[in-house]
């Protein structure tokens, strides 16, 4: 068999290309502007490495912020144009505001207006040539699935939606066959006996195996996939790829060799780390405190005229290692919203006030919660704490649901940037796969991830 793969890029190096790709055209129409006499506000040389530095510094961060390296996004051009507006606006501004590292404002205005249309054009030409090129099928990860009929749908559905060039391209039954009716929409099944040639034939790049009893594969396809691991070819175990492309754990997947999943990071026994992370916790809090106090007389006014009631209220929740502790918000519901019990909160759901939706939408109820951050009771990165009644509740149905309180609960969290707020008990169990992927990658470079898209979710009013 002669191995013919196609040309693809993994989601850590397309992040990379647009990163670099962005500075890189940046810097080339800077250059090409630097030949027009009339423009001398930023020149392009040696001698000025600092700014430059100082912009491209800018475009990384205010291009995460506002997503300009989320790949779903990347891939529609109307999403890109508004993220590439919004990021070069807000680099600009901030380059303007500060003159000690970046070159001084010109004499003539007009150039201002140069430098900022020249952002704009430069990353926009960069990413049409993206989306129209890179972003074609020629550079999709084609992927052949082989598992049991049982499990294929679910796990084919979930990451059709995670990455736009990870195509699975058909499937292989790695069981005995019992029957010939099982289709899935838009997804072709292959026979076992012609496994070698349609690797060949459909150019797959990679073999995604997704079988809970490898003793139940059968002989024949258990022989060609050996055939193709001593030939080098790539082949890995789903939960390995669902794990990195969904950024969650799959514990659904899980069965008694749970241990094998849960290595979870040393970063959870740090010294330096859990100081690190206390000290920052500490200084956000006073901020967020400080904060709070100065805007406090406008929720109090907004409180009188769309809450009509107390302004704060306080919960029971569960902490770390099943503490609890009581959690001080914001009042966003009608006063006695549970009179008739306990029960989830909801997408549009009625009991919430007018103005509590503006406080949710802002996150601005969450500012009272920098006390319990500030006592040691939460910190600022962490699982949502949920309730007694609820963690009850969800620790009978999902398995692992009690291992989300190794650590502290958090203000923001992994699954609060990835996810909507968890209205039932299937959106309990996508909360707690993020949760276990933070605590198991959980390490600095995660933590700014968090704070970042907590950032974005401020300034796109996306808080539940």
């Amino acid at each position: 068999m002669t191995q013919k793969k196609g040309i693809h890029f993994e989601v850590s190096e397309r992040k990379i290309l647009l990163r670099i790709m962005d500075i890189l055209m940046v810097f080339l129409a800077i250059y090409f502007l630097n030949l027009y006499p009339k423009f001398d506000y930023i020149e392009f040389n040696k001698s000025n490495y600092v700014a430059l530095t100082l912009l491209a510094v800018y475009i990384t961060i205010f291009g995460t912020i506002f997503e300009l390296y989320d790949l779903q996004k990347a891939s529609k051009f109307d999403t890109t144009f508004r993220n590439i507006v919004i990021t070069t606006s807000t680099v600009v501004l901030f380059y303007l505001l500060t003159p000690i590292l970046s070159p001084y404002l010109p004499e003539e205005r007009i150039q201002i207006v140069y430098f900022y249309v020249v952002l704009i054009v430069s990353i926009l030409l960069w990413r049409l040539f993206y989306i129209n090129l890179i972003e074609s099928p020629r550079f999709y990860k084609r992927v052949l699935l082989v598992g049991e009929i049982s499990n294929i749908d679910g796990l084919v559905k979930a990451l059709n939606t995670s990455d736009p060039n990870y195509k699975i391209v058909g499937f292989i039954n790695s069981e005995a066959s019992t029957s010939d009716s099982v289709r899935f929409k838009g997804l072709k099944e292959f026979k076992a006996a012609d496994f070698l040639s349609v690797i060949e034939k459909e150019r797959i790049s990679e073999v995604l195996v997704a079988s809970f009893n490898s003793e139940a594969i059968i002989a024949e396809v258990y022989h060609d996939l050996m055939m193709l691991l001593e030939r080098g070819f790539k082949i890995r175990e789903y939960t390995q790829v669902y794990e990195e492309l969904l950024h969650r754990v799959p514990i659904q997947f899980v069965g008694k060799d749970f241990y094998k999943y849960f290595p979870f990071s040393r970063s959870n026994d740090n010294k330096l780390y859990i100081f690190f992370q206390r000290t920052f916790d500490v200084i956000l809090a006073i901020i967020g405190l400080a904060l709070g106090t100065l805007i406090i007389p406008f929720i109090f006014i907004g409180n009188i005229i769309g809450n009509k009631g107390p302004m704060f209220y306080s919960q029971e929740r569960i902490g770390r290692n099943g503490k609890p502790f009581n959690i001080l918000k914001l009042r966003t519901m009608v006063v006695n919203a549970e009179k008739d019990g306990a029960r989830w909160a909801k997408k549009n759901d009625t009991r919430v006030t007018k103005f509590g939706k503006f406080l949710r939408k802002s996150r601005l109820d969450e500012i009272p919660q920098f006390y319990n951050v500030l006592r040691g009771d939460m910190s600022v990165i962490g699982p949502r704490p949920e309730r007694p009644f609820f963690v009850n509740e969800l620790s009978r149905i999902i398995p692992f649901y009690e291992t989300r309180h190794i650590i502290k609960p958090g203000l923001t969290g992994w699954a609060q940037v990835k996810t909507r707020y968890g209205s039932s008990v299937d959106d309990s169990l996508i909360k707690l796969q993020y949760d276990l992927y933070y605590i198991k990658h959980r390490s600095v470079f995660l933590d700014f991830n968090i704070a970042i898209k907590t950032l974005s979710t401020i300034l796109y009013y996306r808080g539940q």
